[in-house]
């Protein structure tokens, strides 16, 4: 494998980790905490908050960090700093403990998205392509948090789910010290000031604004989306899938299957199949905003989340996982389209920090989320998230029913 292919398969496993470390206490909550402290999912959820505000919070100091210092020095500190921080999650005895535990392990995912993708985009062509395969990589993390929590819980206990994959995490981030350290020395020489390009016109101006606004517009609501998603599947599979998952257990154990594959592992695994297929749609996406652009693809996912939100209430067994398919398909597809948009309209040299900006907006919103889906599951119940979820679908449509045909590009 030669050390660009290396170093693109770095920077897709980092995003798989990323997404996998913010999501292990979504199932751990669900199915372990919830009778082993004996607090109700919404308590739980409230402890998970503002480490979901640091992931947010701490996104433009990473990219400013790696602008000035080395945007592969951050990415050594990301794979290290939080795989340590998993781990000392893991030995929480109070609830106190796992939301400071949570908060760090926020701090440090921080770092991917705008040192990542910055990479991505700035490195290598067929940016829409890219973008979707890294975008894979994160969501069969965000799949297999659900999975191998699951299967962890059931065999291992809960706190194996931060052990085991923080010791996976920091064994990567020596390897992948090792590999780049020249660019790391390298990136710590001055830069050249960049060369001022010409004026742009007031026309130009005023269209990057209308782009500027409808990203960090859509940005905000798909993350709500996005968050409110992903972190409640394993409890809305819980609550609508359960009788399934028990008779799959039970064939399970009459095929002998290795391990013990209760009710988690069953739940997990459901999630696990819905995040993974839908996690494909960003393959597609990708090959379309390398054609075509990303205004049509944008209201083609945002059209699909509504219409599938919409029907979701009400639901159970077969057809609840056939519209949860349905709307991680449209919540999946839309990731890359922002980053695509900024890749192509933001400047070389700043392009982290924008990117930094891009994800104080989107994991502040995540953060936002865990309060709404606490309030609302309460007090009447997924089915009124559905409907809430299907009309922000509604507001990113008409929002990007705004953007141009054609983006201009960065100079």
């Amino acid at each position: 494998m030669n050390r660009d292919r290396l170093h693109f398969l770095y920077l897709n496993i980092g995003h798989f980790l990323d997404h996998m470390f913010t999501l292990i206490f979504a199932t751990v909550a669900a199915l372990a905490l919830v009778k082993e402290w004996n607090l109700s999912y919404g308590q739980l959820l409230a402890y998970a908050t503002p480490g979901f505000f640091a992931f947010g919070l701490f996104s433009y100091p990473a990219g400013w960090l790696a602008d000035k210092w080395s945007r592969d020095g951050m990415m050594a500190v990301f794979f290290v700093g939080i795989g340590i921080a998993s781990i000392a999650t893991g030995f929480a005895q109070t609830p106190l403990q796992i939301g400071i535990g949570l908060f760090v392990v926020g701090v440090l995912a921080a770092i991917y998205h705008p040192v990542g993708l910055a990479m991505v985009t700035a490195k290598w062509k067929n940016t829409g392509m890219r973008l979707a395969v890294n975008g894979v990589w994160g969501n069969l993390g965000v799949a297999s948090a659900a999975l191998l929590t699951g299967y962890l819980i059931d065999n291992a206990g809960w706190r194996s789910a931060f052990f085991i994959p923080g010791a996976i995490s920091i064994v990567i981030g020596i390897f992948y010290t090792v590999s780049r350290w020249q660019d790391i020395v390298a990136d710590r020489k001055p830069a050249a000031a960049p060369v001022a390009g010409p004026p742009m016109s007031a026309d130009l101006k005023a269209l990057l604004l209308r782009i500027s606004i409808i990203v960090f517009c859509t940005t905000a609501v798909s993350s709500i989306i996005f968050q409110a998603t992903t972190f409640s599947l394993p409890k809305i599979f819980d609550e609508r899938l359960r009788g399934v998952a028990a008779s799959f257990s039970a064939w399970l154990e009459s095929l002998g299957f290795p391990g013990n594959a209760d009710i988690a592992t069953m739940i997990g695994a459901f999630a696990f199949v819905v995040f993974a297929v839908a996690s494909m749609a960003q393959l597609v996406v990708g090959k379309f905003l390398d054609v075509v652009g990303p205004r049509p693809v944008f209201m083609v996912v945002a059209t699909m989340q509504l219409i599938f939100f919409f029907l979701m209430p009400g639901l159970k067994d077969g057809l609840a996982f056939a519209a949860a398919l349905g709307f991680m398909l449209g919540a999946f597809g839309q990731i890359p389209i922002n980053d695509y948009m900024i890749g192509k309209v933001a400047s070389g040299e700043a392009r982290a920090r924008v990117y930094g900006v891009r994800y104080v907006v989107s994991f502040t919103s995540l953060a936002a989320a865990l309060p709404l889906i606490a309030f609302v599951y309460e007090n009447w119940g997924f089915d009124v998230l559905f409907r809430i979820l299907s009309a922000a679908a509604l507001v990113i449509l008409l929002a990007v029913s705004l953007l141009p045909r054609k983006l201009p590009v960065a100079a």
